[in-house]
């Protein structure tokens, strides 16, 4: 990589990320420091990047550095960034370091590209499903595990690229060949500062060959009408109108890259019901923008499984149902999983980010039966409770363990009803990440079903 031979980069963070950037700027010529504000993350990189000078807490670029490679969690308003603007310093991200090092390629991969509030990582894994029934040499990377940076340097010919709002933030000229964002709700604005930054960033994945949005929501649709592609493709879950790919009668047809052609049923989609299906017409469309033809389309989406803690069903315990949904991060995932019941004891709690419950709260309180509410959090969700849905028992836990709160739901629930994990909130007051939230709710609830199994002593 030309451009990179002879700089000297600063990576911030000792992460996945910038331990793949880091191999690939030293690999290229780079001369490379890595900081972090773990010395012990540090230290864990000494034995695997020789060469590499390791020094924790900088603040500062230090002198000579002339750009800055930064992990996707670390605030723009931080002090390193800042002090590196200060210094005209460049700062980028790992996507946008993959993004010109596959400028420099003869023979570069395709990006699509995929965000929004809910529903990435779900669409990318039915995107490389698709990719890969179409007989398309494709990996799923991004924010889905796997380092763009990676991917690239592997060869693959088609990248489908999970963004969040922060890689996305770092990446300003990444451009893919097609991108969409699915939907927008509150979410990050600790982080962003405000929904309208939060949003500009989001956007940005709307600014290459072929834009595509899910166009039910008027602001999404809003940015897709401004974005600088020439060609803007919607997603609805209506019927289409030209340009579109939406449903009728019960199958999924684009009218946007073929004359009203049927691309699958809606029975080959999982994960069932409105926001798999949001997801699965968005992966076809840019699979569709790649030329995928229909039969790949109805492959893959047949192929394809959702992740764990996606709506995932646990058990039945006394004609109770139990969903671990603990990937429903945001009030506006929450919303959608509720949405799929018509009634919930709903588990909830965590950690807003500064996001609202109001508005889900005020349009999802008829359905609910009870709610058993933790973490950092769970008063503000009892206060919308209180003020929008004053009639619903509400169990406030603190100091809670997953078998308190699903004995709590239990005593709420009636046979017909579903408890559901859809905390709205993120996992990290209580619990490594989701999944561990997730894998705790499911092994209460296997505890319970063990309990109320025939011959058992309760």
């Amino acid at each position: 990589m030309g451009f990179l031979a002879g700089r000297h980069v600063l990576v911030a963070g000792a992460g996945v990320t910038g331990r793949s950037a880091a191999e690939a700027l030293l690999a290229a010529g780079a001369s490379v420091v890595v900081t972090d504000g773990s010395a012990e993350r540090l230290a864990a990189l000494e034995p695997l990047l020789p060469g590499v000078e390791l020094t924790p807490g900088l603040v500062t670029p230090p002198p000579g550095v002339d750009l800055v490679v930064i992990s996707p969690g670390w605030r723009p308003d931080g002090p390193l960034p800042t002090a590196a603007a200060a210094a005209g310093v460049e700062v980028i991200g790992e996507v946008e370091l993959a993004w010109r090092m596959g400028l420099e390629l003869a023979d570069a991969p395709v990006w699509l590209a995929v965000t929004g509030t809910n529903g990435k990582t779900t669409t990318v894994g039915m995107l490389a499903s698709i990719l890969t029934a179409a007989g398309i040499d494709a990996v799923a990377c991004g924010n889905v595990g796997l380092p763009v940076v990676d991917a690239l340097l592997a060869g693959h010919r088609v990248l489908a690229v999970e963004l969040s709002s922060f890689q996305l933030h770092w990446s300003p000229s990444v451009r893919p060949a097609a991108g969409v964002l699915l939907n927008l709700a509150e979410d990050h604005l600790d982080w962003h500062g405000s929904f309208e930054a939060y949003a500009a960033a989001k956007a940005g994945v709307l600014a290459g060959d072929v834009a595509v949005a899910g166009v039910d929501d008027p602001y999404v649709a809003g940015l897709l009408g401004a974005s600088p592609s020439p060609v803007h493709v919607g997603v609805t879950l209506g019927a289409p109108e030209e340009g579109q790919l939406g449903v009728v009668d019960g199958r999924l047809v684009d009218r946007a890259f073929g004359p009203d052609e049927v691309l699958a049923d809606v029975a080959d989609v999982r994960p069932a019901g409105r926001p798999g299906l949001a997801d699965a017409l968005a992966a076809a469309a840019l699979a569709r923008a790649h030329g995928v033809p229909a039969e790949a389309v109805r492959r893959g989406l047949r192929d394809f499984r959702p992740g764990a803690h996606r709506a995932e069903f646990v058990a039945e315990v006394d004609g109770v149902v139990y969903v671990n949904d603990s990937k429903a991060t945001n009030p506006h995932a929450a919303e959608a999983s509720l949405r799929s019941h018509e009634r919930v004891v709903w588990v909830a709690g965590g950690l807003l980010k500064g996001a609202s419950v109001d508005d889900l709260v005020r349009t999802e309180a008829h359905r609910l039966r009870g709610a058993v509410l933790i973490g950092a959090d769970r008063e503000v969700i009892a206060a919308a409770l209180a003020e929008h849905a004053p009639t619903v028992p509400v169990a406030v836990l603190a100091d809670a363990t997953m078998g308190d709160v699903v004995r709590a739901a239990r005593a709420m629930a009636e046979p017909g009803d579903a408890v559901v994990l859809a905390p709205a909130a993120a996992s990290m007051d209580m619990f490594s990440d989701y999944a561990h939230r997730g894998t705790a709710f499911a092994e209460a609830v296997q505890d319970l079903a063990q309990t109320r199994s025939p011959g058992s002593a309760s």
